[in-house]
């Protein structure tokens, strides 16, 4: 090999250096221009009813562009199976049995996100962000639960579950009811508007869009627009009108110059609710679904878009959680985490960057207040895989069933006989967290 002289070592020099700075990440936004944050948050989305995780008729092109344009995880975790408690751990940052919310609250309940609680929007307005809730809130439907109690200045949406119907759906602007019952059909269209709205009111300053879709949760509606459009029928309908939507406020971002300003998350709250078999959606070849701590109702689609920032057309394996959503975004903003409590959620912009992991820990898996599984790297152990029910209790003496996640992913293979050492750690794991819990860490 021949040797370089000392001017071609310093044009080498010189040239590598420069390459390597400029594929090195880009720093964080200055202080006086932090990020804005877009999360569209589905319900009931399967992981495996978009077209860029393998459905092979709901057709979503504007979610696969995302992808394409961002990074695609597909190891990322819901701590719940159902929506309140996974939409408490997501702007709280926090497991759901620390706030209580750990099941779904109906329209007679009289509790919902205790105030003690720090929300993302709570604490992004310490640094200015102008914050919206828009869609399904669902984390108390009484004046002192709601959004604009919570850090949001504005909410455009509905309080409950669409399928409660007594004592009433109604459409709220802020704490105002502007419309009993709502047109369910209407929503997308409503939703897309106000974001797209807010988006050009505030492209001036950082802000937090929150879209916790109402879709694809039952009851299915949609309007002319978007009817008969899916080979999937009326749930395919459904699903490819958040890719409408989604294409409308992505849009929006690139007309008001804000792309390389926006990390923009999409993600679902649970899994598939199977029972509704045509209704419901799909897990792909993953087990189970809402309701259960099977793959199938904790594992979800997940996409970040952040053009500068974010290489395109990643897919990461990396094992992510819910909560990260929380500390990720903080930690962007340069918000200090509280400190006066536990916070599990980790900063995964490593990951979503692909120049780090996520480290390895293990994480829990809830099922009502009951903890049903839990995962640490490619080994999951699960207890109880549904919640009995109100006013039933699990079995006294569970059998552990072990899974190798890397290699079944569907988890057809029970292990546990054969790595009882892997059980026992995971058992030690479980027992662990929830004696943390009794002290409060």
């Amino acid at each position: 090999m021949r040797r370089l002289c000392g001017k071609e070592y310093l044009l080498t020099f010189c040239t590598v250096t420069i390459l390597s700075f400029l594929y090195l990440p880009q720093p964080i936004a200055e202080a006086d221009h932090p990020p804005n944050f877009v999360i569209l948050f589905a319900d009931d989305l399967g992981y495996g009813d978009l077209s860029c995780y393998g459905h092979p008729t709901i057709h979503t092109p504007n979610i696969d562009r995302m992808a394409d344009e961002g990074v695609r995880l597909t190891q990322f975790y819901s701590s719940a199976t159902v929506c309140t408690p996974s939409r408490a751990s997501l702007l709280t940052g926090r497991y759901q049995i620390r706030t209580g919310l750990t099941r779904v609250l109906f329209p007679h309940t009289k509790y919902g996100m205790p105030v003690e609680e720090i929300t993302l929007a709570e604490a992004l307005k310490t640094k200015n962000y102008a914050t919206i809730c828009i869609g399904k809130w669902h984390l108390g439907h009484l004046p002192r639960y709601r959004p604009t109690r919570h850090g949001f200045d504005e909410f455009f949406g509905i309080l409950i579950a669409n399928n409660f119907v007594p004592p009433g759906l109604g459409l709220y602007r802020n704490n105002e009811e502007i419309e009993q019952p709502v047109d369910q059909g209407a929503l997308i269209e409503s939703y897309t508007e106000e974001a797209i709205k807010f988006i050009t009111n505030n492209k001036d300053q950082p802000f937090f869009l929150y879209l916790p879709y109402t879709q694809v949760h039952i009851p299915l509606q949609v309007n002319e627009k978007f009817a008969g459009k899916s080979r999937r029928g009326l749930y395919g309908d459904v699903a490819e009108s958040i890719d409408w939507s989604m294409r409308e406020i992505l849009r929006q971002i690139g007309r008001c110059g804000l792309d390389e300003q926006t990390l923009v998350i999409f993600t679902s709250d649970n899994g598939p609710w199977l029972s509704e078999k045509e209704n419901g959606g799909s897990a792909g070849l993953l087990r189970g679904g809402k309701f259960e701590v099977w793959e199938g109702g904790i594992r979800m689609p997940f996409i970040a878009r952040w053009p500068g920032r974010i290489p395109p057309g990643r897919v990461s394996r990396d094992v992510c959680i819910m909560m990260d959503i929380f500390t990720t975004c903080l930690t962007l903003a340069g918000v200090p985490l509280p400190d006066d409590r536990p916070i599990d959620g980790k900063n995964i912009m490593p990951v979503l960057d692909g120049i780090g992991t996520r480290p390895v820990e293990p994480l829990f898996f809830y099922t009502g207040n009951i903890l049903g599984a839990v995962r640490r790297g490619p080994w999951k152990l699960v207890l109880h895989e549904r919640s009995p029910g109100r006013g039933k209790k699990p079995p006294a003496n569970p059998q552990p069933r072990l899974f190798n996640l890397l290699t079944d992913p569907s988890e057809r293979f029970d292990v546990a006989r054969q790595h009882p050492e892997i059980v026992n750690l995971l058992q030690q794991d479980m027992s662990n967290f929830i004696e943390g819990l009794q002290k409060g860490k």
